[in-house]
């Protein structure tokens, strides 16, 4: 599933340059993930790194946007394997 920033975030700027993806910019008024990017890390790290670098735990699972590991994996090659 795509990660979601909540309202709690302080725009501290940690997360959107360790996003592998490039899923993370910064919104009207705080940072966003875009779910058509996010694959949770998977193909990169173990876990999300926007997670892992966030200090006050404002980044959850989107819950419009549920995925599994598979789907996770399809949407990595497809944003990172082109032919």
């Amino acid at each position: 599933m795509a990660l979601l920033i909540t309202d709690k975030c302080i725009n501290c700027d940690m997360c959107e340059p360790e996003c592998p993806n490039g899923a993370i910019t910064f919104g009207p008024e705080i940072y966003e993930i875009d779910p058509r990017l996010c694959t949770e890390c998977v193909g990169h790290y173990d876990k999300p790194t926007c997670i892992s670098v966030c200090p006050i735990d404002c980044i959850i699972d989107h819950p419009d946007h549920r995925e599994t590991e598979e789907q996770l994996w399809d949407k990595f090659v497809l944003l990172h394997h082109k032919p």
